[in-house]
This record gives C-alpha cells, structure tokens and sequence, in this order.
C-alpha cells in the first residue's frame, strides 16, 4: 500500500504499480463477477471487467431496455446474460449496481442466492448504510465489500478505452472469508480505476450524497442559473450569457483545472480574472458554507435518505422525474446550450 501526502496529511492508497492487473486476475481466476443491473454503473464496469480478463455475467430484467442494451454489448442470453435471481445463483461475487430503489425492491429476491463465502459488491454504500430504512441487511457468512468509482459509469468507460483510470474508493463492511481486501482491490482494479482509497460504508454515502447535492450537481446548476439570469436581466443576450456562465467554465477553465490544479487554471486567466476570482472567492464560501453545513447535517440525519426511499419508491417517481428534467431540458439556459454545442468546431 502507497503512502500518498495530501498538503500535510498522509493517506495509504493502493495504486496500479503495487496492484498490478495481472495480479488482480489472479485474485479472480475462479471467481463468477455476476453484475446485477445494468443502467448507470453496470455497463462500464462489465465491459472493463470483461476486457481485463474477467469472467463477467449480467442479471438484468429481460426484454427491457437494459437487457436490450447488454446484448448490444456482446452479452449472449442463456450463455453470459441471464435473469437476475438466475445469474445470482451462478455468480461468485455479486455486484449490486441497480439504482438505490431497485436495490431495495429486488432485494427479497436476490438474498437467498447469497450464500456462504460468496461476496456482494457495491459501488454505493445507501442500502447497507441505511439498512433500518432499506431492509438490506447481508447474511453474516458472506464477504460485503465497495468500490466506488468517483465519476459515472460512462466516465470509467470513456477513460478506460483512452487508456486512463478514474480514481476509485473502496470499503470493507463484513470480511467473512477473510478475502475481502484482495477480493475488492482486485476488483477496483479490474475495473479500470486509477488509484484506490479507503473509506468505509457510511463515509462513502455521506461524502456521495453531499458531493451530489453540493458541488457536483444541485450546487453548480443553482450558481448556473443564478449568474445567467443575472446576466440576461442586465441586456446580455441568451449566448453571451451562456458563453460566460458554463460553456467557459466546462470548455476552457475546468481541464486546466483538472490538469494542474486551480492555481495552474489562475496562473492561466488574466490578471484581471484572477485579481477579481481572488477578491470574491470568500465571499461566495462564506455564503455557501451555511448551505453546505445544512446539507451535511440532513445527510448524516438519514433525511436525505428517507427522502430518495419515499419518492423514488413512489409509482409514477419516473414520470414525475421525467417532467423536471423536461423544464431544466427546455430552460432558456439549456437550450442555449443545445445551440451552442452544436457550434463547436468539429475538428
């Protein structure tokens, strides 16, 4: 294990050099990786699993979308593509990918298909975390154990065909077999991650739920619409406006940024940018900063969680989420955005 310095403060992490993937193949030589859903995270995962050497089945719902999807990607029915209680019963190690909901309907059906010595996968740690809520609560002679990867499933992918990893963190809930530890390493390696950190079940759905509430989704689309709608109230026309707010900061800005760091994307804008991004930095941390403490406290409450359980368990929560996503679609914003994707050079 690495010993990383991050400003001061030093964290072990388990890096590609130390794990190779040979390695990692041996580890799952005679494992069964049966992935259970195949939505957001199932299909990058099992394309890099199956790619790196591993022996991959799917459980999915047949003649749904996903399955349909599965056999697009050279999953054969009846031979690496079964029903889910089917490939639970054949798998080894189950990978539980469905969404935070499905994970908790399906669950009756999958437990009895985990027996001893078998290992159940996450990559979010919801379900087990909040278990008094979620009902998910693993037999005891079972390995339970995470990786998960920081970025969505269409990331990994995208990075593991460039030849790069999305960095990844793991846990370890329940070592029954006493292989935990090589069984999740080597499968976040497998995978395709970059580096491994470790955590644990419950840090993992805190720091998960924050960061998508906060910075990574329902933060930056609040501080979007709040500066082009100031903009487009002072005169600025729907491009200016758009140009300024987003297409700027995801074209431009945010790849030196992930590069080098933000004092690399400054040390890169003009004096003017980075003596006016200097001054009124604090200002916006100390006005969010209340926000983030609430957010926090609401995850760590459970609230956050009964709040997913109760509507996304409802009925009609998919038409219901489909209409929301249809106005932020069809938000002058967005729609700007449309149009200015569209006229991006093609080079």
């Amino acid at each position: 294990m690495a010993q990383l310095n991050f400003g001061g403060t030093l964290e072990n992490v388990v890096t590609r050099e130390e794990f190779p993937l040979e390695k990692a193949r041996e580890i799952l030589k005679n494992e069964t990786i049966a992935i259970i859903g195949y939505g957001v995270q199932g299909p990058g995962q099992a394309l890099n699993l199956r790619d790196n050497g591993m022996n991959v089945i799917i459980g999915q719902r047949p003649n749904s979308h996903s399955w349909e999807k599965a056999v697009k990607d050279g999953f054969v029915p009846g031979q690496t593509l079964f029903p889910i209680e089917e490939a639970a019963a054949k798998g080894t190690i189950i990978q539980y990918l469905l969404s935070d909901a499905a994970q908790i309907a399906v669950w009756p059906q999958l437990k009895p298909h985990l027996t001893a010595g078998k290992a159940l996968y996450f990559s979010h740690g919801f379900g087990v975390t909040y278990k008094e809520r979620s009902g998910i609560i693993p037999p005891a002679d079972i390995d339970v154990i995470l990786a998960a990867p920081k970025g969505s499933g269409t990331s990994l992918r995208r990075l593991f065909l460039a030849g790069k990893g999305l960095n990844s963190s793991y846990a370890i809930f329940q070592d029954a077999t006493g292989k935990a530890k090589d069984r999740v390493i080597a499968l976040g390696i497998g995978i395709g991650s970059g580096y491994l950190f470790e955590t644990d079940f419950r840090k993992e759905v805190f720091s998960d739920l924050t960061g998508e509430r906060g910075t990574l989704m329902g933060a930056i689309q609040g501080i979007f619409e709040a500066q082009y709608h100031v903009l487009r109230k002072n005169g600025h026309s729907p491009s200016e406006a758009f140009n300024e707010t987003v297409e700027e900061l995801t074209e431009s800005l945010m790849p030196l940024v992930a590069e080098n760091g933000m004092d690399w994307m400054y040390a890169n804008c003009s004096t003017t940018a980075q003596r006016g991004a200097l001054d009124w930095k604090n200002k916006f941390r100390d006005a969010v900063s209340p926000v983030f403490e609430d957010l926090y406290k609401s995850v760590a409450s459970g609230e956050e969680a009964q709040r997913s359980i109760d509507t996304n368990s409802q009925p009609d929560y998919r038409v219901k989420l489909d209409a929301e996503l249809t106005e932020l679609r069809e938000s002058e914003m967005w729609q700007a955005g449309k149009v200015v994707r569209s006229l991006r050079p093609k080079i």
